[in-house]
């Protein structure tokens, strides 16, 4: 397996040749004689992507020379030598000033080299470990930042959502089933529905980031090392919370980026069944919300348009994030212990996933604080009397009959009340009136309003319950923080 591990394996570009006359040589050119092929260099490379890990690896390298100092392998000018070129490499690639060489294949070897440059100690600064160990530093402190930042990102759209839900006040609309209306449901009660879901999107993150949270530094290549390597100081410099146990598995685990793929992608659904709604709830056919200017678009030909792009990329974009999950666990399902190059594509699909949900949560955010309920026309969709069919058969349940009795009576007063066409909500009402089991009290059910406020069991959809529900709701976001 790999020493050279994420931009090398065993096949890399040689040095004291025309790669190393352009920029310096790679950390294994003592092995080879000739330069490499242009096409495995092209291949090869990951510093296009790599490079936006830089801050991790020089957070990994101080710890590391650290620790060496610690242990005796550095002399103290030389850990205060090799630190203060970090701190200026880190200027230079923050800055833009930073020159990369054509030896730079990854991150790990543009931040040694220009290291060495700087100071003779940089030379020094490999011991002991390997670029398998060092990726993989990289990638969980990467990741354990990433995962902290979109858990804010969805902590705020949970804001978002409670914010509205408290706005809507006593706000009604149809409940759904096979997207066909079935009950009535408060506007805060729908809100909140969506705002449980990112919760549990933040519990899974919460959970993943757990198992991010391990040092492998200090595994080395896949065995560990014969010198004295501290790797629990190391660990407690970078803020990890726990040290790997098992040398091998530390260098080629990569079940923590699969995990937080899933995560993520979930993150991405839940937001792909929100975006769906709000392209409904925006069309004509519904009508229950007006998008604000800034988060719509028109049309290059139909000057009426506004279109709801943001909620359809948040619908389009999951299935980005499904593929980025798919495609890493194939990549992984058959490779053996311990470094292979097939984990160099851990890295793209995971930093285009954080990139594709945060922009999507900060999207999705601002267009649910902008846009207008139209809550009148919520209201006319949800007092179909037909809505409020199953209150009266609950009605009749009071009175003592068997439920599926009660379904029954219902049932066969809505069909009837279905032959009257546009009139059947009059005809219903009519029916139910006449009933000798219903009568004009539970007609009044068929009432504007009447039915909605009636559905106060806990976690209902009632105003009243959802009133509570938001207080609990609130609580449970702030648990998270």
């Amino acid at each position: 397996m790999s020493e050279a591990g994420e931009a090398g394996g065993e096949s890399g570009r040689s040095g004291g040749d025309p790669a190393a006359e352009a920029g310096g040589a790679t950390l294994w050119h003592g092995r080879f004689e000739g330069g490499s092929a242009e096409a495995l260099q092209a291949l090869n490379d990951s510093l296009p992507f790599d490079r936006r890990m830089f801050r991790e690896d020089i957070a990994g390298s101080r710890a590391h020379a650290t620790m060496l100092g610690h242990v005796g392998l550095l002399t103290g000018d030389e850990v205060a030598a090799i630190l203060d070129a970090l701190g200026v490499v880190e200027a230079e690639i923050a800055s833009g000033e930073m020159t990369f060489a054509v030896s730079d294949e990854d991150i790990h070897t543009a931040v040694e080299r220009r290291v060495t440059e700087l100071t003779p100690a940089g030379a020094k600064l490999h011991t002991g470990r390997s670029r398998n160990d060092q990726v993989a530093t990289d990638l969980r402190l990467w990741t354990l930042a990433a995962i902290d930042e979109v858990s804010v990102l969805i902590r705020r759209l949970c804001q978002t959502l409670a914010d509205r839900a408290a706005e809507a006040d006593d706000a009604y609309l149809p409940g759904y089933t096979h997207l066909q209306r079935a009950q009535s449901v408060s506007l805060a009660h729908h809100l909140l529905a969506h705002g449980w879901t990112l919760l549990r999107d933040l519990d899974r993150l919460a959970d993943a980031r757990r198992r991010v949270d391990v040092s492998p530094l200090g595994a080395g290549a896949l065995a560990g090392s014969s010198l004295a390597l501290d790797p629990t100081l190391t660990a407690e410099q970078l803020g990890f919370s726990a040290t790997f146990e098992n040398s091998l598995d530390a260098v080629s685990d990569r079940d923590f980026v699969a995990e937080t793929l899933f995560a993520l992608s979930m993150v991405g659904i839940h937001l792909s069944r929100m975006g769906e709604e709000f392209v409904l709830w925006s069309s004509s056919e519904f009508g229950f919300v007006s998008l604000s200017d800034g988060f719509s678009t028109g049309s290059s030909m139909m000057p009426q348009k506004k279109n709801p792009d943001v909620a359809e990329l948040a619908r389009g974009k999951a299935g980005r994030l499904i593929g980025h999950l798919t495609g890493l666990l194939a990549t992984l399902k058959g490779l053996p212990l311990t470094y292979n190059k097939d984990l160099q594509e851990d890295k793209e699909p995971l930093f285009d996933a954080v990139d594709t949900v945060r922009l999507t949560l900060l999207a999705l955010d601002g267009m649910l604080a902008e846009l207008t309920f139209n809550t009148e026309v919520m209201a006319a969709a949800a007092d179909d009397p037909m809505a409020a069919a199953t209150d009266l058969a609950e009605y009749l349940v009071t009175a003592g009959m068997p439920f599926r009795d009660a379904h029954a009576v219902v049932g066969a007063i809505v069909r009837e009340a279905l032959t009257a066409g546009a009139a059947a909500g009059q005809k219903m009402a009519e029916l139910v009136t006449a009933h000798v089991d219903l009568g004009p009290e539970a007609a009044a059910l068929l009432q504007p309003g009447a039915s909605v406020v009636r559905r106060t069991s806990p976690g209902g959809g009632a105003p009243s319950a959802a009133a509570a529900q938001l207080i609990r709701f609130q609580e449970a976001c702030s648990a998270r923080k």
